[in-house]
This record gives C-alpha cells, structure tokens and sequence, in this order.
C-alpha cells in the first residue's frame, strides 16, 4: 500500500513535493508539542536559532521529498542533482584502499547514495525498520543500480568490510544513534551524543579513507547540490577521541547550510542498556 502511494506521488515534480512538504512542516512544528520542542532546542544549542522559521519547513521537505527519490525513475531524480568536488572522491578511489563515505541527516541525504552509484558501485548501511510493512518501502523501493543495502547488523558489517578490502566504496550515516555496544559518547554540538565508532574502526582496519558527502536543496524544487570533502581530522586508537572527530567533521558540514539539517532527530537519545561511560564492543 505504502509502496503503491509513493510511487503515485513521485509523478509528482519534485518543485510539487517541496511545496507541500514545507506546508507540512509548518503544521507538525505548530500542533505537535514533543516535535516543536526537540526540534527548537536541538538547533537552539548548536547556535542556529536565526534560521529556525526555514529549518521548520526544509523539515517537511525532507520528508515529501522521499516518494521521489526513492521511487521516480533513477535517470530523472539524478537530472536533479548537480554534483561538485567528485575528483576529491575520485583521487581517493584511484588508490585503491576502498573508500568511506560519511553522510549526515544534512539536505538530501537520500539522493547521495544513487549519485555514487552512479559513478561506482556501493554498499550503504541501513537499519531495517522495525514493521514488517515497512520493508517493501524502507528496502525494495531504495535499491537501485549498483546499489546494494547492508542491514546494520554483524553480517551487515562483515558486508561493509569485505567491500572495502576489495577497493569498493561504503556509505554510512554518522550521525544516526547506534545501538547499545555500537558506539561512544562524545560531544555534539556541546552536548553528549551516542555517536557509532564504526567509520573509525572500519579506516583504521583497511586503511580506506573517509570523504564527507552532503546534498544542498536548491530554492523552490530546483533540484540538489551534492558536494564532497575531505576528512581533515586526525584520528588516534581512542574510540571517544575518534567519535568526537567525526562528530566535529559533521558540524562543520552541517555549518554550511544550517538550515537543512534534519534537526528533529533524536540525536541525543540514549539507547536502551548504553553504558555511561561510552564503552565499545567490537562489532566485526
């Protein structure tokens, strides 16, 4: 049902979607209490209040936004997207170390997959939803050329892993809240988050490089700016230092265009038997 519903929405233009989406943004933000407040205090602490009226509605872009990306046609949600500073990528793969790509909750997070795939196979990393109905959505509806889905699990991991030792490309969202044993806590934005220790420990096992990845939306649907960096922090053997790195490579993509965060993210929830002290247990 969900299925058949967002692909009947994604003949929609995308300029349609963005309309919609940022009326319903404006809607959830004014009668949802939990949401207004998680939404405002999140991007409160992080020193971006001045552009809250526009976070409100880029929020509800984000979400009508999915039935195109993920079910249109792949040759028309890729004419959307412009992509810059590929060769910082490029110059990576040509190494031939595998390469990691990190892309927060920042834009269009969902189009950079299918631009990378685009250009070279990958594997991303998703965590399968929790219904069962869900699933058609969540996973048939992404899968696209050379784009293969990595369950975030231990067999997901030894997924990503083998990838890498072959030269391949991965894809990870660094900012989502991993499970229990899967991450430490390290600051965000000036406040403890449980942030994953994957990305890390996946570099330092195979030597592959991280490369920072974010889609910027273009005003009234115009499409996307997908752009690439490189990862300038240091990384040392302390997993809380490593979090804390990724962490302050994020607020620094995330500085760019403030606005276009995914700032309703329970960021800062704490997973469910996480230990106090961030402790790691090793997942591959």
């Amino acid at each position: 049902m969900l299925v058949t519903l967002f692909r009947l929405l994604s003949i929609l233009p995308l300029s349609a979607m963005h309309v919609l989406g940022a009326f319903f943004g404006r809607v959830v933000y004014r009668f949802s209490a939990g949401y207004r407040r998680r939404l405002h205090d999140n991007i409160e602490r992080a020193g971006f209040i001045e552009v809250l009226p526009t976070a409100i509605e880029e929020a509800g872009k984000n979400i009508f936004e999915l039935p195109f990306i993920w079910c249109a046609p792949p040759d028309r949600v890729l004419a959307t997207a412009q992509v810059e500073d590929w060769h910082i990528a490029q110059a990576m793969i040509d190494k031939g170390r595998g390469v990691i790509f990190l892309t927060p909750h920042l834009g269009c997070f969902e189009i950079i997959a299918q631009a990378i795939a685009a250009r070279m196979p990958l594997t991303a990393l998703y965590r399968p939803p929790r219904k069962e109905a869900l699933k058609p959505l969540i996973e048939g509806a992404r899968r696209r050329p050379n784009l293969n889905l990595a369950p975030a699990n231990l067999r997901g991991v030894r997924s990503l892993l083998k990838t890498l030792k072959s030269g391949g490309a991965i894809g990870l969202l660094p900012d989502q809240v991993p499970h229990q044993g899967e991450g430490v806590w390290a600051d965000f934005f000036g406040m403890k988050a449980y942030t994953m220790t994957l990305p890390a420990k996946l570099s330092r096992m195979t030597g592959a490089p991280l490369i920072l990845s974010y889609a910027q939306r273009k005003p009234h649907g115009a499409g996307f700016v997908i752009r690439f960096a490189a990862f300038e922090q240091e990384l040392t053997d302390d997993p809380q230092q490593q979090a804390r790195a990724i962490n302050a490579a994020m607020e620094q993509l995330i500085a760019r265009c403030p606005a276009q965060y995914f700032w309703s993210y329970n960021r800062y929830k704490s997973p469910h038997g996480a230990s106090s002290d961030g402790s790691a247990e090793d997942m591959t």
